[in-house]
């Protein structure tokens, strides 16, 4: 049987408007799916909703369509996108309008059942992760087109699969090489050089990276490639990167089944593919993740130049004078980031930001308050008192929380064309999650003569957020750097670098088949991105930071 190729064209909301175009021309696809949703987006997609209860689903993607539904067809490109978002139903009926309106015969289909918001009270949106067998009963009906809501980024991969192969609940080495194909892809140009630690190395075009796609066969395994004459590059590297990709241990659970990320192989198999094997599968556990999105109060921050002289001085007189207007506030966290450089050449090197992030229940306190304190300070301040701008009236911040259900809690239904309803049913066979035994480490590296150098001389890295939580994959390309990693970068020396972790708990998860370790440091995100709790709230570049931070490395690996 011949592969089953699956691209994509989106890895977020917002991403290259282009890309659906630019993935049904540049090569030759079975399937195109489309990730538009994520923690935030939710909460973005649920206040729309609040406005008007038709909304709900992510207007791009519509946009995109009017463009590009006809050259599907031509084409005989499936597409499958979670654009559906908190209303799938309302995005296949304009989906419809718009194949009626341009003379196409195109079926229409949509998978619900994941919002569980009604069961949530306080929730502006809560909602299950299904499967993909919604998707896969929805194709096999004769789907051109399908939109779910909240499902597992994987689901648009193993949907398609299940349904052209013929696969069905229980093959769990197959589904989970889906799996794995799907999270490559599920971050666009991310798996094609876009985000990548060492982008530095070779002279190869990342402007414009390609997006990927999946040559998946009927034993579940596959080739990582990208149409051909695109930007940026696949190797296993930037798979690597994107298989590391907030993952936590080496059982990756989902509705289906729970993919042994421990047992994934890669390979180089020619210019810009990659080759995933070896993927082994179990039963899934018995529960669904839900993820639920609630407004947590108010918000509001204001960001002080401080220049040239005496900064930590002006920092502490900014805070003394503020300290009565924010007695009665909630959360109050003030930041010094030196960015000052001594003997500056410019103004802006001069200067240090000292940022004050507020949270409140009550706008009031964190908005009129709290402005009117910080712009009277203007003539009455510290030397050369400026802000970058103004703070508000205060706005509402969101808090994103997990919660589980039972598998069959939910009402999975594949919604065709013409109306029929097929139910999904849920997993049979299920399994608690444990945790996998620790694998047995290399051999250390032999002592010899090492150097002060940062890490990422040697190591790549990747970040992410879940929730609250954020994780760091580390990888290395070689047995010889593997060796050394593996021993060198343990959870202490993680804290030591990275001091911000110190008192949060640090569980390492370890992956030789990658040369890899991923971290997951918990808490570290506070209440989710939404709440923007720290600088960097997705935990984007924490990878970076670390991959800049100084040991001592064996001369023999730089």
């Amino acid at each position: 049987m011949n592969p089953l190729r699956i691209g994509n064209a989106s890895g977020f909301y917002g991403d290259r408007f282009d890309a659906l175009r630019e993935m049904l021309t540049g090569g030759e696809l079975d399937v195109l799916t489309g990730d538009y949703l994520a923690e935030l987006t939710m909460l973005i997609l649920g206040r729309d909703r609040l406005k008007d209860p038709g909304a709900g689903y992510a207007r791009t993607f519509l946009r995109q369509l009017e463009d590009c539904l006809g050259l599907a067809h031509e084409r005989g490109v499936r597409i499958v996108t979670n654009a559906g978002g908190l209303n799938p139903a309302g995005l296949a009926t304009r989906i419809r309008e718009l194949a009626d309106r341009l003379g196409l015969d195109t079926r229409v289909a949509h998978v619900e059942g994941d919002d569980l918001t009604a069961r949530h009270p306080g929730s502006l949106a809560a909602h299950a992760y299904l499967g993909g067998f919604g998707i896969a009963a929805a194709l096999r009906a004769g789907a051109d087109v399908v939109v779910t809501g909240r499902v597992t980024d994987a689901a648009l991969v193993t949907g398609p699969a299940a349904a052209h192969f013929g696969w069905g609940p229980g093959e769990w080495d197959r589904l989970a090489g889906a799996v794995v194909a799907g999270h490559v892809l599920e971050c666009g140009t991310q798996a094609t050089g876009g985000n990548y630690a060492f982008f530095t190395d070779k002279a190869r075009d990342l402007r414009r990276p390609g997006f990927p796609l999946a040559e998946l066969h009927e034993d579940g395994t596959a080739v990582i490639t990208k149409h051909p004459g695109t930007g940026g590059f696949v190797d296993v590297g930037t798979v690597t990167a994107q298989l590391l990709y907030e993952t936590q241990g080496a059982r990756y659970a989902g509705p289906d089944v729970t993919t042994r990320l421990d047992t994934v192989r890669l390979t180089q198999d020619g210019p810009d593919r990659v080759r995933i094997s070896g993927v082994r599968g179990e039963a899934p556990p018995p529960t669904l993740k839900v993820g639920r999105n609630r407004l947590g109060g108010f918000r509001n921050e204001v960001a002080f130049v401080l220049t040239g002289l005496d900064i930590e001085a002006k920092a502490a007189l900014v805070r003394e004078q503020l300290e009565p207007a924010l007695a009665k506030v909630t959360d109050v966290r003030w930041d010094l980031a030196r960015t000052d450089r001594p003997d500056a050449d410019t103004e802006e090197t001069a200067s240090a930001l000292l940022r004050l992030v507020v949270r409140d229940a009550d706008q009031e306190a964190v908005g009129r308050a709290l402005s009117g304190a910080a712009v009277e300070l203007a003539l009455a301040s510290y030397p050369g008192f400026h802000v970058l701008a103004p703070p508000g009236k205060g706005s509402p911040y969101g808090v994103f929380e997990e919660a589980y259900v039972p598998q069959g809690a939910v009402d999975h239904v594949a919604v065709l064309h013409d109306g029929r309803r097929i139910p999904v049913a849920p997993a049979q066979e299920t399994a608690v999650l444990d945790e996998v035994p620790r694998p047995p480490l290399p051999e250390p590296l032999a002592e010899g003569p090492v150097a002060r150098a940062p890490l990422g001389l040697v190591a790549g890295a990747r970040s992410g957020d879940k929730g609250g939580n954020a994780n760091i994959g580390v990888w290395v390309r070689t047995d010889e750097a593997w060796r050394w990693l593996a021993h060198t970068l343990i959870v202490d020396r993680l804290r030591e670098l990275l001091p911000e972790t110190a008192e949060l708990t640090v569980t390492r998860h370890d992956l030789p088949h990658l040369r890899a370790l991923n971290f997951v440091v918990e808490g570290i995100l506070g209440e989710g991105v939404a709440a923007q709790h720290r600088f960097d709230p997705q935990a984007k570049a924490l990878g970076e930071w670390l991959r800049s931070r100084h040991l001592d490395i064996p001369e023999a690996l730089l």
